[in-house]
Protein backbone atom coordinates (compact mmCIF):
# COMPACT_ATOMS: atom_id res chain seq x y z
CA UNK A 1 0.00 0.00 0.00
CA UNK A 2 1.62 3.43 -1.10
CA UNK A 3 2.33 5.59 1.96
CA UNK A 4 0.00 9.25 1.78
CA UNK A 5 2.31 12.11 2.42
CA UNK A 6 0.60 14.18 4.70
CA UNK A 7 1.06 18.18 3.28
CA UNK A 8 3.27 20.31 5.86
CA UNK A 9 2.92 23.77 7.03
CA UNK A 10 5.33 26.21 6.12
CA UNK A 11 6.86 27.39 9.46
CA UNK A 12 6.57 30.96 10.31
CA UNK A 13 9.69 32.82 10.47
CA UNK A 14 8.06 36.10 11.51
CA UNK A 15 6.06 36.63 14.78
CA UNK A 16 2.91 38.03 13.92
CA UNK A 17 1.45 40.50 16.21
CA UNK A 18 -2.02 42.22 17.01
CA UNK A 19 -4.19 42.35 13.71
CA UNK A 20 -4.51 45.17 11.53
CA UNK A 21 -7.75 45.90 12.96
CA UNK A 22 -6.64 45.91 16.80
CA UNK A 23 -3.68 48.35 15.25
CA UNK A 24 -6.19 50.80 14.17
CA UNK A 25 -8.68 50.78 17.39
CA UNK A 26 -5.44 51.39 19.46
CA UNK A 27 -3.49 54.42 17.32
CA UNK A 28 -7.70 56.02 16.72
CA UNK A 29 -8.42 55.93 20.28
CA UNK A 30 -4.62 56.98 21.19
CA UNK A 31 -4.98 60.27 19.18
CA UNK A 32 -8.55 60.92 20.48
CA UNK A 33 -6.81 61.36 23.77
CA UNK A 34 -4.11 63.23 22.88
CA UNK A 35 -6.20 65.52 21.46
CA UNK A 36 -8.48 65.65 24.26
CA UNK A 37 -5.40 66.52 26.56
CA UNK A 38 -3.81 68.81 24.10
CA UNK A 39 -7.51 71.45 23.99
CA UNK A 40 -8.26 70.91 28.10
CA UNK A 41 -4.99 71.35 29.38
CA UNK A 42 -2.56 72.64 26.76
CA UNK A 43 0.00 70.21 27.46
CA UNK A 44 1.72 70.03 23.51
CA UNK A 45 1.86 73.97 23.13
CA UNK A 46 5.86 73.77 23.92
CA UNK A 47 5.98 69.97 21.77
CA UNK A 48 4.08 72.26 19.10
CA UNK A 49 6.96 74.93 19.34
CA UNK A 50 9.90 72.87 19.61
CA UNK A 51 8.35 70.87 16.42
CA UNK A 52 7.96 74.63 14.78
CA UNK A 53 11.33 75.39 15.43
CA UNK A 54 12.78 72.29 13.83
CA UNK A 55 11.14 72.49 11.03
CA UNK A 56 12.08 76.25 10.28
CA UNK A 57 14.79 75.60 8.40
CA UNK A 58 13.13 73.23 6.02
CA UNK A 59 10.57 75.87 5.68
CA UNK A 60 13.21 78.38 4.81
CA UNK A 61 14.33 75.54 1.88
CA UNK A 62 10.72 75.14 0.98
CA UNK A 63 10.41 78.94 0.22
CA UNK A 64 13.47 79.22 -1.74
CA UNK A 65 12.29 78.43 -5.22
CA UNK A 66 9.33 81.00 -5.16
CA UNK A 67 11.74 83.68 -3.73
CA UNK A 68 14.13 82.97 -6.54
CA UNK A 69 11.36 83.14 -8.80
CA UNK A 70 10.18 86.41 -7.49
CA UNK A 71 13.65 87.76 -7.23
CA UNK A 72 14.12 86.70 -10.99
CA UNK A 73 10.80 88.42 -11.84
CA UNK A 74 12.00 91.60 -10.08
CA UNK A 75 15.34 91.72 -11.73
CA UNK A 76 13.27 91.22 -15.55
CA UNK A 77 11.25 94.33 -15.05
CA UNK A 78 11.25 96.47 -17.98
CA UNK A 79 12.80 99.85 -17.83
CA UNK A 80 9.02 101.07 -19.62
CA UNK A 81 7.52 99.96 -16.37
CA UNK A 82 10.21 101.05 -13.73
CA UNK A 83 9.76 104.68 -15.57
CA UNK A 84 5.72 104.58 -15.49
CA UNK A 85 6.06 103.51 -11.50
CA UNK A 86 8.42 106.30 -10.98
CA UNK A 87 6.03 109.04 -12.35
CA UNK A 88 3.19 107.35 -10.69
CA UNK A 89 4.95 108.06 -7.44
CA UNK A 90 6.02 111.28 -8.15
CA UNK A 91 2.37 112.15 -8.71
CA UNK A 92 1.15 110.58 -5.74
CA UNK A 93 4.10 111.92 -3.78
CA UNK A 94 2.93 115.29 -4.25
CA UNK A 95 -0.26 114.87 -3.82
CA UNK A 96 0.48 113.25 -0.35
CA UNK A 97 2.90 116.35 0.59
CA UNK A 98 -0.17 118.75 0.08
CA UNK A 99 -2.53 116.04 2.32
CA UNK A 100 0.55 116.18 4.61
CA UNK A 101 0.52 120.35 5.02
CA UNK A 102 -3.03 119.79 5.75
CA UNK A 103 -2.44 117.54 8.35
CA UNK A 104 0.41 119.23 10.42
CA UNK A 105 -2.13 122.07 10.42
CA UNK A 106 -4.59 119.97 11.89
CA UNK A 107 -2.20 118.11 14.19
CA UNK A 108 -1.34 121.58 15.49
CA UNK A 109 -4.86 122.82 16.08
CA UNK A 110 -5.53 119.76 17.67
CA UNK A 111 -2.85 119.72 20.11
CA UNK A 112 -3.73 123.19 20.78
CA UNK A 113 -7.30 121.98 21.98
CA UNK A 114 -6.09 119.50 23.93
CA UNK A 115 -3.79 121.65 25.99
CA UNK A 116 -6.85 124.01 26.28
CA UNK A 117 -8.93 120.82 27.78
CA UNK A 118 -5.80 119.19 29.46
CA UNK A 119 -5.97 116.16 27.56
CA UNK A 120 -2.90 114.09 27.24
CA UNK A 121 -1.50 113.55 24.10
CA UNK A 122 -1.57 109.95 22.27
CA UNK A 123 0.82 108.04 22.10
CA UNK A 124 2.27 106.34 18.82
CA UNK A 125 2.72 102.64 19.12
CA UNK A 126 5.90 101.51 17.55
CA UNK A 127 5.62 98.70 14.86
CA UNK A 128 7.31 95.51 13.34
CA UNK A 129 7.54 95.55 9.51
CA UNK A 130 7.08 91.76 8.45
CA UNK A 131 6.77 89.49 5.44
CA UNK A 132 4.29 86.84 4.80
CA UNK A 133 5.64 83.16 4.22
CA UNK A 134 2.71 81.34 3.25
CA UNK A 135 -1.21 81.46 3.25
CA UNK A 136 -2.91 78.61 4.69
CA UNK A 137 -5.47 76.55 2.36
CA UNK A 138 -7.93 75.67 4.10
CA UNK A 139 -10.76 77.10 3.12
CA UNK A 140 -12.81 77.48 6.18
CA UNK A 141 -9.89 79.05 7.79
CA UNK A 142 -8.43 82.68 7.26
CA UNK A 143 -5.03 82.42 8.59
CA UNK A 144 -1.74 83.29 7.69
CA UNK A 145 2.28 83.21 8.85
CA UNK A 146 4.86 85.72 8.71
CA UNK A 147 8.55 86.04 9.37
CA UNK A 148 8.63 87.23 13.14
CA UNK A 149 8.41 85.31 16.21
CA UNK A 150 9.21 85.50 19.74
CA UNK A 151 12.74 85.82 18.82
CA UNK A 152 12.01 89.24 17.93
CA UNK A 153 8.94 90.18 20.47
CA UNK A 154 5.93 89.58 18.81
CA UNK A 155 3.15 88.61 21.30
CA UNK A 156 -0.33 86.90 20.77
CA UNK A 157 -2.86 89.93 20.20
CA UNK A 158 -0.50 92.44 18.68
CA UNK A 159 -2.50 93.92 15.54
CA UNK A 160 -1.50 93.57 12.30
CA UNK A 161 -1.88 96.22 9.39
CA UNK A 162 -0.99 96.97 6.08
CA UNK A 163 -1.11 100.14 3.58
CA UNK A 164 -4.43 99.78 3.45
CA UNK A 165 -6.02 99.40 7.03
CA UNK A 166 -6.27 96.52 9.15
CA UNK A 167 -5.12 92.15 8.02
CA UNK A 168 -5.80 90.56 11.44
CA UNK A 169 -4.90 90.44 14.78
CA UNK A 170 -1.51 88.07 15.46
CA UNK A 171 -3.18 84.16 17.13
CA UNK A 172 0.10 81.97 18.06
CA UNK A 173 3.57 83.01 17.96
CA UNK A 174 6.65 80.62 17.49
CA UNK A 175 10.18 81.65 17.49
CA UNK A 176 10.82 81.90 14.29
CA UNK A 177 7.20 82.83 12.97
CA UNK A 178 3.96 83.69 14.03
CA UNK A 179 0.08 82.92 12.90
CA UNK A 180 -2.57 85.82 11.95
CA UNK A 181 -5.97 85.11 11.95
CA UNK A 182 -7.45 87.88 9.33
CA UNK A 183 -10.58 89.49 9.81
CA UNK A 184 -12.49 87.67 7.61
CA UNK A 185 -12.14 84.56 9.72
CA UNK A 186 -15.49 83.45 11.79
CA UNK A 187 -13.20 83.42 15.01
CA UNK A 188 -11.75 87.07 14.90
CA UNK A 189 -13.81 90.20 15.82
CA UNK A 190 -12.92 94.11 15.34
CA UNK A 191 -14.09 97.07 17.57
CA UNK A 192 -15.25 99.13 15.11
CA UNK A 193 -17.10 102.69 14.51
CA UNK A 194 -18.53 104.59 11.45
CA UNK A 195 -16.59 107.40 10.25
CA UNK A 196 -19.63 109.22 9.27
CA UNK A 197 -20.93 110.04 12.82
CA UNK A 198 -19.25 107.80 15.14
CA UNK A 199 -21.80 104.80 15.40
CA UNK A 200 -20.30 101.83 17.61
CA UNK A 201 -20.24 98.62 15.93
CA UNK A 202 -18.36 94.75 16.62
CA UNK A 203 -17.27 93.28 13.55
CA UNK A 204 -17.43 89.96 13.09
CA UNK A 205 -15.51 87.66 10.13
CA UNK A 206 -17.68 85.15 8.13
CA UNK A 207 -15.19 82.73 6.80
CA UNK A 208 -15.42 83.85 3.14
CA UNK A 209 -13.29 86.04 1.69
CA UNK A 210 -14.14 89.75 1.67
CA UNK A 211 -16.78 89.43 3.71
CA UNK A 212 -17.55 91.15 7.41
CA UNK A 213 -20.34 90.72 9.43
CA UNK A 214 -21.81 94.07 11.48
CA UNK A 215 -24.82 92.20 13.69
CA UNK A 216 -26.81 92.90 16.36
CA UNK A 217 -27.79 96.56 14.70
CA UNK A 218 -31.37 97.32 14.83
CA UNK A 219 -33.02 98.05 11.84
CA UNK A 220 -33.42 101.55 11.78
CA UNK A 221 -29.65 102.44 12.61
CA UNK A 222 -27.97 105.10 10.88
CA UNK A 223 -26.07 102.84 8.16
CA UNK A 224 -25.52 103.94 4.33
CA UNK A 225 -24.10 101.87 1.64
CA UNK A 226 -20.70 103.15 1.16
CA UNK A 227 -19.69 104.10 4.86
CA UNK A 228 -16.18 103.48 6.06
CA UNK A 229 -15.57 101.11 8.89
CA UNK A 230 -12.65 102.14 11.19
CA UNK A 231 -11.32 100.30 14.37
CA UNK A 232 -12.73 102.42 17.41
CA UNK A 233 -9.85 102.02 19.77
CA UNK A 234 -11.39 100.81 22.68
CA UNK A 235 -10.71 97.17 23.24
CA UNK A 236 -7.20 98.31 23.61
CA UNK A 237 -5.18 96.21 20.99
CA UNK A 238 -6.42 98.06 17.47
CA UNK A 239 -5.42 102.17 17.25
CA UNK A 240 -7.75 104.21 16.91
CA UNK A 241 -8.57 105.27 13.26
CA UNK A 242 -7.44 102.71 11.47
CA UNK A 243 -9.52 101.35 7.92
CA UNK A 244 -11.44 98.37 8.48
CA UNK A 245 -13.71 97.91 5.60
CA UNK A 246 -16.36 99.40 3.57
CA UNK A 247 -20.11 98.58 3.77
CA UNK A 248 -21.59 97.22 0.80
CA UNK A 249 -25.05 96.00 1.44
CA UNK A 250 -27.63 96.31 3.75
CA UNK A 251 -30.83 94.44 4.09
CA UNK A 252 -33.62 95.98 6.60
CA UNK A 253 -36.20 93.37 6.83
CA UNK A 254 -39.22 94.53 8.82
CA UNK A 255 -39.88 90.83 10.10
CA UNK A 256 -36.23 90.64 11.75
CA UNK A 257 -35.09 92.23 14.84
CA UNK A 258 -31.40 93.17 13.54
CA UNK A 259 -29.98 94.32 10.07
CA UNK A 260 -28.36 92.30 7.61
CA UNK A 261 -25.13 94.54 7.20
CA UNK A 262 -22.37 93.05 5.11
CA UNK A 263 -19.16 95.10 4.48
CA UNK A 264 -15.61 94.29 2.20
CA UNK A 265 -12.16 94.68 3.68
CA UNK A 266 -10.70 97.57 2.74
CA UNK A 267 -6.87 95.79 3.46
CA UNK A 268 -5.47 92.48 2.26
CA UNK A 269 -3.09 89.65 2.24
CA UNK A 270 -3.31 89.26 -1.56
CA UNK A 271 -2.52 92.86 -2.57
CA UNK A 272 0.74 92.73 -0.23
CA UNK A 273 3.34 90.53 1.35
CA UNK A 274 4.66 93.02 3.60
CA UNK A 275 2.60 93.76 6.81
CA UNK A 276 3.33 96.01 10.32
CA UNK A 277 2.23 93.95 13.80
CA UNK A 278 1.93 96.80 16.18
CA UNK A 279 2.65 96.28 19.85
CA UNK A 280 0.21 96.31 22.58
CA UNK A 281 -0.13 99.29 24.55
CA UNK A 282 0.11 98.92 28.14
CA UNK A 283 -0.57 101.18 31.38
CA UNK A 284 2.10 101.77 34.16
CA UNK A 285 0.39 101.21 37.42
CA UNK A 286 2.70 104.04 38.77
CA UNK A 287 2.46 107.17 36.50
CA UNK A 288 -0.89 105.92 34.91
CA UNK A 289 0.62 106.51 31.67
CA UNK A 290 0.47 104.27 28.59
CA UNK A 291 3.25 102.53 27.32
CA UNK A 292 4.07 100.37 24.26
CA UNK A 293 5.58 96.23 25.31
CA UNK A 294 4.81 93.26 23.28
CA UNK A 295 8.15 91.27 24.46
CA UNK A 296 6.09 88.91 26.94
CA UNK A 297 2.45 88.18 27.81
CA UNK A 298 2.94 89.33 31.06
CA UNK A 299 3.90 92.61 29.66
CA UNK A 300 0.77 93.22 27.89
CA UNK A 301 -1.52 93.15 30.65
CA UNK A 302 -3.60 96.02 30.95
CA UNK A 303 -2.28 97.55 34.42
CA UNK A 304 -4.78 100.22 36.16
CA UNK A 305 -3.59 102.94 38.05
CA UNK A 306 -4.49 102.17 41.82
CA UNK A 307 -7.70 103.57 43.01
CA UNK A 308 -7.19 106.62 45.41
CA UNK A 309 -7.94 106.25 49.00
CA UNK A 310 -12.26 107.20 49.54
CA UNK A 311 -12.58 109.27 52.41
CA UNK A 312 -14.22 108.64 55.59
CA UNK A 313 -17.58 109.55 56.92
CA UNK A 314 -16.42 111.70 60.37
CA UNK A 315 -18.98 111.49 62.86
CA UNK A 316 -21.34 114.67 63.17
CA UNK A 317 -21.37 116.43 66.68
CA UNK A 318 -25.12 116.03 68.35
CA UNK A 319 -25.82 119.37 70.44
CA UNK A 320 -28.48 118.83 73.03
CA UNK A 321 -31.52 120.50 72.59
CA UNK A 322 -31.76 123.76 74.46
CA UNK A 323 -35.37 124.13 75.04
CA UNK A 324 -35.59 120.79 76.64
Amino acid sequence: MPRVLEPQQTPSFFVRGPSPFTRLVFFSAFSIALIATDARLHYLDEVRQGFAALTHPLQTIANVPSGFFHSTSDYITTHTSLVSKNRHLEQKALEQDSKLQKLQLLEAENEHLRNLLGASQSLSQPARLGEILHIGRDPFSHKVMVNLGTRQNIAPGQAVVDGDGVIGQVTRVYPFSSEITLITDKELSVPVQIERNGLRAIAFGLGKDNVIDLPYLPVNVDIQKGDRLITSGIDGVYPAGLAVAEVVSIDRNPDLSFAQIRSRPLAGVKNHRQVLLISIPVTEPATGEVVNKSARGADRTLKLQPALPQPTAQPVPVTPDANR
